[in-house]
């Protein structure tokens, strides 16, 4: 692994960066591909204004890639229109290229399990119409794979949190800045179920290691982070962190429909309420057997995030 291959990340959101750190950290050649310039990027990374949607100019701006990562967003009232053709991007530039795309995916695509751990050989039964798009496009990639027209990798996180993750979250700002404030958490659902969330440097780790290591391809995989518990015993660990306890305001389906007609997001938050209804687990013991235990534990992960946002809210 060294300069002479090239991987180019797609996409600079709050995932799309930390691959970013952590591709670089590990001595690999990095080019981002956004419409937008990311903040600062680390040493060691480039970046090219591409609209990925466009086939053409997102296989441009991979050339010489070895590995092409897929971690690409669209807004969430839109997804269904929006999300398929920057994905469809994506694809053409590892066809066009020959590089191994990695494509990072959540868990709509499966549907409700009935509070059965996911697990990577789990139909994709949603119904839902973002889990449907999504399976759809996960459908698009197996069919490119199966066609020899592309190698690819996937891996699946949860509802993820961190450093640097206010928006597009259940664990967001409206959980980690209202504990700070001393406000209390929104929260959608049961909080005394079993829930997974994923914590953005393990998904990125785990993502660099899909792209680095040939026993990842060909595969799904669910991605490592901290241990599962329930919603009320992770903010009890916020709750350590901010030195108070912290409180959960619940938010009905009801609720967030109200809410839904003044905000698009919380709108479409809605139909994917049942995750919150039932234990939601998401089982990465396939990925820790071939690749190695590799979540952080959860009380450091909320560590860390509390420290990012008490730094953001000092230097604001």
């Amino acid at each position: 692994m060294g300069q002479d291959q090239l991987h180019v990340v797609f996409g600079t959101g709050q995932v799309g960066k930390a691959l970013v750190t952590r591709l670089t950290a590990l001595g690999v050649a990095v080019r981002t591909v956004s419409r937008h310039r990311p903040d600062a990027l680390p040493s060691g990374a480039d970046w090219q204004p591409v609209d990925v949607a466009d086939p053409e100019a997102a296989a441009d701006a991979a050339k010489g890639a070895s590995v092409v990562y897929q971690c690409l967003s669209a807004p969430y009232s839109q997804w269904p229109e929006r999300f398929p053709p920057l994905q469809r991007g994506a694809l053409a530039a590892a066809e066009r290229t020959g590089a191994l795309l990695v494509s990072l995916e959540n868990v709509y695509g499966y549907g409700p399990t009935g509070g059965r751990p996911m697990t990577e050989d789990l139909p994709l039964a949603a119904t839902t119409v973002k889990g449907r798009t999504r399976a759809a496009m996960t459908g698009e990639l197996l069919a490119a794979a199966a066609a020899s027209r592309v190698r690819i990798a996937i891996g699946r996180a949860s509802d993820f949190f961190g450093p640097g993750v206010t928006q597009g979250s259940t664990l967001g700002e409206r959980v980690f800045g209202n504990a700070l404030d001393s406000r209390r958490a929104d929260f959608i659902g049961d909080p005394d179920l079993p829930h997974t969330y994923s914590y953005v440097p393990d998904i990125a780790a785990g993502l660099a290691t899909l792209g680095t290591d040939d026993r990842a391809v060909g595969e799904v995989w669910h991605l490592p982070g901290p241990e599962t518990v329930t919603t009320r015993a992770l903010l009890d660990l916020v709750g350590t962190e901010v030195g108070h306890p912290v409180a959960i305001r619940g938010l009905s389906k009801l609720a967030l429909r109200g809410l839904g007609l003044i905000n698009p997001t919380i709108r479409e938050l809605a139909e994917m309420a049942y995750q919150f209804d039932q234990p939601f687990i998401l089982d990465t013991s396939k990925y820790d057997a071939v690749f190695g235990a590799a979540g952080t534990p959860l009380p450091e992960a909320i560590a860390a995030t509390i420290a990012w946002y008490r730094n953001r809210v000092s230097t604001s």
